[in-house]
């Protein structure tokens, strides 16, 4: 199993989450309670680092959302500053007078520091310098994993890719059980963040029977991710095995007889939001989906839009591009079954009205991404397969290609050092 993680306890990114809702409009009922839960993290913590970041005049991300004092501020920085020189004398002492591993746990007690009062560079600073003086491989994946987290805080995807591959480095290289299922959880949260589904749904849903970063989300919360990444990118048999047949989904959407979700298990999607009905949106979602009930899906996927896209700070930013697909998705699947449909037939299957239907449609069938024609005049949509034999031929001169190109580059290098050896 290995030793139990380090440096897990911060930053905390439940902050982070209410960041994201004090800064978007149209989650203004939920402003109160972000409001409340970042100033006593800021007052407990004594984040000055925070409150600077949040709330100062000119520079501030939430400047005139929440108060800038001045006096306040002072008066935080001098208890980080008095805090700071305690974790500097206790490292002077471990240096002077103790060995290598109260060195590293006075390093480690510092860098935590800047964790806590989340001031990103100096966080990261402290984390590499603990991360040279650290031998052992599970502390410095640890760190890693620290350090991703304040990246992550921060919403810097490039930094955190480069740091989750540094980390999954380490991890080939003989990391736990343990430490490469968090790592797998932390790359499925990337990878959702960088609109990567396919990818980050295998991940997601793997995790789930092994959850233990609880650090990262809550594991209702993995589960919202997990469903949403499997509804959009599996097929139809995974999506039926790994979703909907899934016992630790099931756990948390319930069953169809009901099933709730208290507001503290999805409290890194909204910390105040009233669940009253728990998962079930997402769970009809994916229900009518896989049933072809469409009139319902379309209901679903509008309160799954309103109750969860809308209020996640890491699925936010793609929600418009989520409900898109999400309904090409289910226009595919139904035009899947017929070679020519009733315009106004599937637009009530769907309980929108055709005109509607009409310009939704126009918008997938230009870039190929459903293959139908629209016959107005007769009120038909037409299918029209690719060819799949046509297909396969394509990609096997095309990957025929790109093999000979490769062997003939191959062949030259082996000349050239054939050469320099005469």
């Amino acid at each position: 199993m290995g030793s139990d993680p380090q440096y897990a306890s911060y930053p905390n990114l439940l902050l982070s989450q209410h960041i994201f809702t004090l800064k978007t409009p149209s989650l203004s009922s939920s402003h109160a309670t972000a409001h409340k839960a970042l100033t006593s993290s800021i007052k407990e913590h004594s984040q000055a680092p925070l409150y600077r970041y949040l709330a100062h005049p000119t520079e501030g991300i939430l400047s005139g959302k929440i108060e800038w004092d001045e006096s306040y501020y002072e008066e935080l920085k001098k208890g980080n500053d008095d805090k700071l020189e305690s974790y500097d004398k206790e490292l002077k002492e471990a240096e002077e007078k103790a060995g290598e591993s109260e060195v590293v746990e006075a390093m480690g007690k510092k860098a935590e520091f800047w964790a806590r009062v989340v001031d990103k560079e100096k966080a990261l600073t402290a984390y590499e310098e603990l991360y040279i003086k650290t031998p052992t491989l599970g502390a410095k994946i640890d760190i890693v994993l620290a350090i991703i987290r304040m990246e992550m805080f921060y919403d810097d995807k490039m930094s955190v890719k480069k740091s989750v591959e540094r980390a999954r480095r380490l991890i080939d290289t003989g990391g736990d059980w343990d430490r490469r299922n968090r790592l797998k959880s932390y790359t499925g949260l990337h990878l959702l963040s960088s609109r990567q589904y396919s990818e980050a749904a295998p991940l997601l849903l793997d995790s789930l029977s092994t959850f233990t970063s609880t650090e990262i989300c809550t594991y209702s919360t993995l589960v919202l991710y997990a469903v949403l990444a499997g509804t959009i990118s599996l097929n139809r048999v995974d999506f039926k095995a790994k979703v909907i047949d899934s016992a630790e989904v099931l756990a948390v959407l319930g069953s169809k007889s009901g099933g709730a979700v208290s507001a503290g298990d999805v409290e890194m999607i909204d910390a105040d939001m009233e669940n009253t009905d728990g998962y079930s949106s997402l769970e009809t979602l994916v229900n009518s989906l896989y049933l072809c009930d469409y009139k319902s899906f379309f209901v679903a996927l509008a309160e799954v839009e309103e109750r969860f896209l809308s209020r996640d700070r890491i699925i936010a930013e793609h929600k418009a591009w989520f409900v898109r697909d999400m309904r090409r998705r289910a226009y595919a699947q139904l035009l899947e079954s017929y070679r020519v449909v009733g315009l106004e037939s599937m637009a009530k299957a769907f309980g929108v009205s055709v005109e509607w239907l009409d310009r939704d449609l126009s918008k997938f069938i230009p870039s190929k991404k459903l293959n139908c024609t629209i016959d107005r005049v007769n009120g038909v949509i037409e299918t029209n397969r690719p060819d799949d034999k046509n297909k396969q031929y394509q990609d096997v001169v095309k990957q025929g290609d790109q093999l000979l190109t490769k062997l003939q580059k191959f062949g030259q290098a082996v000349r050239l050092r054939g050469s320099e050896r005469a």
